[in-house]
C-alpha cells in the first residue's frame, strides 16, 4: 500500500543528490591547480532500477516498492584540461596550469533534468497523500 512512497522518496533522493553533485561541479567550474596537483573531478550521480537482489547502494527504499538506487561517482581521470596561463599565479614554470574538465553547458542542462525528476517524484507524493486522505474521509 505504501510502496509509492517508497519509489518516490528514493526518486527524490536521487534527484537531491544529482543537484549536490551539479553544485559541486557549477561551484569547481573554474578551479585553477598547479600542474603538480590534480584537477578537480566531475561528479556525477549513477542510478539503477532497485530489484530486491541488486546490490545495497545509497537511497534504496528496501524490497517493497522498488524505486532506484544510486552511488556517487567521480570522473576517472584527475588530469583535467591542461592550459597555458603564464599570468596565473599557479603556473609551473613553462606557464601551465590544470583546470577540470567540467563542460557548464553540460551542468545546466542535467540541472534542468534533476529539477524536474525531483519534481515529478515529489508531485507522485502529494497526489498519493491526497488520495491516501480522500479514502480515509470516505471510511468515516
Amino acid at each position: 500500500m505504501l510502496s509509492i512512497f517508497n519509489i518516490s522518496s528514493t526518486g527524490i533522493n536521487f534527484y537531491k543528490n544529482s543537484l549536490d553533485a551539479i553544485a559541486h561541479n557549477v561551484a569547481n567550474v573554474n578551479t585553477v591547480r598547479t600542474m603538480d596537483e590534480s584537477a578537480v573531478r566531475r561528479q556525477q550521480v549513477v542510478g539503477t532500477a532497485y530489484t530486491s537482489s541488486a546490490p545495497s547502494m545509497v537511497g534504496t527504499g528496501g524490497a517493497v516498492g522498488g524505486g532506484v538506487s544510486f552511488k556517487m561517482v567521480e570522473s576517472a581521470t584527475a588530469v583535467g584540461v591542461v592550459t597555458y596561463d603564464p599570468d596565473n599565479l599557479l603556473a609551473n614554470e613553462d606557464g601551465y596550469v590544470r583546470r577540470p574538465d567540467i563542460d557548464l553547458t553540460t551542468e545546466m542542462a542535467d540541472m534542468i533534468i534533476a529539477q524536474r525528476g525531483y519534481q515529478a517524484n515529489l508531485a507522485v507524493v502529494q497526489r498519493a497523500t491526497e488520495a491516501y486522505q480522500a479514502a480515509l474521509q470516505l471510511g468515516r
